[in-house]
């Protein structure tokens, strides 16, 4: 079959065209930019990228066009796909029932943690032997993919509660089956699609409504949001994880200050998984959780956790100069962003948070009042505040007084940071896009400086 995608460049729909090509489709698709790491991750699979949305890349027809959520009506080769009467599908309806229709489909929905818990339970899946698929919408550091098709019966997807297509308005993490959902928590975002919470919640009981009853639901048993969407109607089991007492998966402290993991009331063992953070302890017992429900051993599952490398723009060090650490990540709504500064701190070092309000919720202007809360834990706080925001940045940081300082672009942001930054600080950049790369400009800067 000859397969068109368009949105190819991305990481689902990448994902979705990696795994069509391993299943051996023909595979080529269209998209406005092609940036690294997708860019050559598609070159390598052999996979064509026509640039733009012209539609003699739909001549001759292709057998199915598959069409990302970020096109819409007027898009050129979405009306031609129309008007030819083409066959198109959704990517996430392509992937239910092309490939994950005989699988053991472990999907991972949440507002936040998705990328870090759907890697973390394919690693954890991976090391117990089950050789597992998976889509991730991020790049794991396991692997030089994002999407794999595996020969196992577990398939771990990121359920991504955004919508599906311009035809299909549903979340992407309806589609998917799963025999094992995990909820790691829910808040609001998505604003541009979602009008409240409940909007959000009401995709997620439609999920979870789709476990089957021998399945197994794992939710973050210490989220506010969550039991509102169980009490909807549950016909699974549910495991419940978290630090609180009444968890089934309950994380503790111990004595010297680490976690530790406990199941069922008996201790399984020290957590440690090598990403610091709260966060990232309750990721890694979603993810472990999730996957001793797809068939791993329990005590093999945390030992993997312990070991796992990490996904790329989650707390990565991106490089040191001028004694300065230089960390990427992809937090982009308040909640993130204080538990980044929280895992990154470290008594002694001051620490330096750059943050581009890209989002979508973000640009409107609905987590303003929240901003300055989540910048707390910085000791300095740069934020980009381009001009065509509906609200000002500066007055929503004013609490933070000279801790705060904003400029217009990433040139004069980033000269900000460099005239601030000192030997021994800690800097922690945060966007869920390429900020410009100012990552480079800092590092850059930093090195420039220590050579005079």
């Amino acid at each position: 079959m000859k397969i068109h995608i368009l949105g190819i460049c991305g990481t689902f729909m990448g994902g979705v065209a990696l795994l069509a090509r391993e299943s051996g489709h023909a595979v080529e698709g269209s998209d406005t930019g092609a940036w690294p790491p997708m860019s050559e991750i598609l070159e390598h699979a052999g996979i064509p990228v026509h640039s733009g949305y012209e539609i003699g890349a739909l001549e001759p027809a292709p057998d199915r066009v598959l069409i990302g959520n970020a096109l819409s009506r007027g898009n050129p080769a979405v009306e031609y796909t129309l008007d030819r009467g083409l066959a198109y599908r959704s990517g996430p309806g392509w992937l239910a029932e092309s490939i994950l229709d005989d699988r053991c489909v472990v999907a991972v929905a949440g507002t936040h943690g998705k990328t870090t818990t759907a890697s973390m339970a394919a690693w954890i899946l991976e090391r117990c032997g089950l050789d597992p698929g998976f889509l991730i919408g991020g790049a794991p550091g396991f692997s030089e993919r994002s999407a794999r098709l595996g020969t196992g019966s577990p398939f771990v997807v990121e359920a991504d509660e955004y919508d599906t297509a311009f035809f299909d308005k549903r979340a992407k993490a309806v589609h998917y089956r799963p025999r094992v959902l995990v909820l790691n928590n829910l808040e609001y975002d998505h604003a541009d699609i979602y009008p409240d919470l409940a909007a959000i919640a009401t995709q997620l009981h439609h999920a979870v409504r789709t476990v089957p009853g021998g399945g197994q639901v794992v939710v973050n048993g210490d989220d506010p949001n969550l039991p509102a969407v169980l009490e909807r109607g549950c016909w699974s089991p549910v495991a419940r994880v978290g630090f609180g007492a009444d968890n089934d998966w309950r994380i503790r402290y111990d004595a010297r200050g680490g976690a530790e993991l406990l199941h069922a009331g008996a201790t399984l063992g020290a957590l440690r998984p090598p990403q610091p953070g709260r966060h990232n302890l309750a990721n890694a017992a979603a993810a472990i959780a999730a996957a001793v429900s797809a068939g791993a051993d329990a005590e093999r599952a945390l030992q993997a956790a312990n070991e796992f490398p990490g996904v790329h723009r989650r707390q990565e060090l991106r490089g040191e100069a001028g004694g300065v650490e230089v960390f990427d990540d992809f937090a982009h709504h308040p909640s993130a962003v204080a538990a980044t500064l929280e895992a990154l701190a470290e008594p002694g070092r001051r620490l330096l948070a750059v943050l581009e309000p890209r989002s979508n919720t973000m640009r409107m202007g609905l987590h303003q009042h929240e901003l300055r809360q989540a910048l707390e834990r910085a000791d300095r706080a740069f934020v980009l505040a381009p001009g065509d925001l509906p609200w000002s940045v500066a007055d929503a940081l004013a609490p933070l007084g000279g801790r705060a300082h904003t400029a217009p672009d990433v040139a004069a942001l980033a000269e900000q940071v460099l005239a601030e930054a000192h030997p021994g600080d800690r800097l922690v950049v945060m966007s869920n896009g390429t900020f410009g790369g100012i990552h480079e400009r800092l590092l850059d800067g930093l090195r420039e400086r220590g050579e005079r």
